[in-house]
């Protein structure tokens, strides 16, 4: 089995390293292509008004100075000589959870990978302020990622979509198991936007997101992490509000 790993945080990041050592519990025949740097919050975007550069590493390792949907496409169209069967994209540092999906750029990698045919998993590590007792902020995933992947491997998935994996920030001891759940949804207001000087005294803006309490969802992968569980949430491209279709067309005399 052929697998193309990549991600949004970069060539050097840990949780690379993370999903690197994961997938070759699977295969011998694994290949990288990543981000050249952090990318996180790219979402889905493609590089098109500049050129795009491929740097080999080792020889199955490669960075591209883009976004991670540039890294998929370049994988596939440049690196490798033939479609790999699996295309895993993180391990990500922080939640991709409820609507941030639409921000990530881990999951965006695993989207570009369905939109090519190939059964993709984007897999992310909540990340807390404090550390788990074995200090590893990845103690999660490197631990229970080759057991949420295997039962995923011999699944067929729908076409166009892909499945998004959150780990909980906890040792992995005290992970209580494995849900297949629903995306759930973040109180919007939670972004926020915070202004202040810089050392010449022009204004910038640093975007965030604040901690809030939520009102949880039952079923959803927001749920799920909460108790302690890690989500397994499958996701479809096909965005289309199908029951808004009729009312429209009577709009415009459809």
């Amino acid at each position: 089995m052929r697998i193309l790993v990549t991600n949004d945080d970069g060539i050097h990041a840990p949780g690379l390293e993370v999903l690197e050592a994961i997938a070759h519990e699977f295969s011998d025949d694994v290949w990288t292509c990543a981000p050249s740097d952090n990318q996180t919050g790219a979402g889905h975007s493609l590089t098109l008004a500049m050129p795009v550069r491929l740097r080999k590493h080792s020889e199955r390792r490669f960075s591209v100075t883009g976004t991670p949907t540039d890294a998929v496409s370049m994988g596939l169209k440049q690196v490798l000589d033939g479609p790999p069967d699996l295309i895993l994209s993180g391990v990500n540092a922080g939640a991709n959870l409820g609507d941030d999906i639409t921000y990530s750029g881990t999951v965006s990698a695993a989207m570009e990978g369905a939109l090519a045919g190939i059964p993709s998993i984007a897999l992310s590590q909540v990340m807390t302020q404090e550390r788990p007792p074995s200090g590893d902020r990845f103690h999660a995933a490197r631990n229970w990622g080759a057991k949420v992947i295997a039962p995923l491997i011999d699944t067929q998935f729908a076409t166009r979509t892909l499945v998004s994996v959150n780990f909980p920030a906890l040792d992995a001891e005290e992970v209580r198991g494995i849900r297949a759940v629903r995306q759930g949804f973040h109180d919007y207001a939670r972004a926020s936007v915070v202004e202040a000087r810089d050392p010449r005294g022009q204004r910038y803006y640093w975007f965030g997101l604040d901690a809030i309490e939520h009102t949880l969802d039952h079923g959803t992968d927001l749920e799920a992490i909460a108790e302690k569980y890690i989500s397994v949430t499958p996701l479809q491209l096909e965005l289309t509000h199908h029951a808004s279709l009729a009312t429209l067309g009577e709009k415009f005399g459809g």
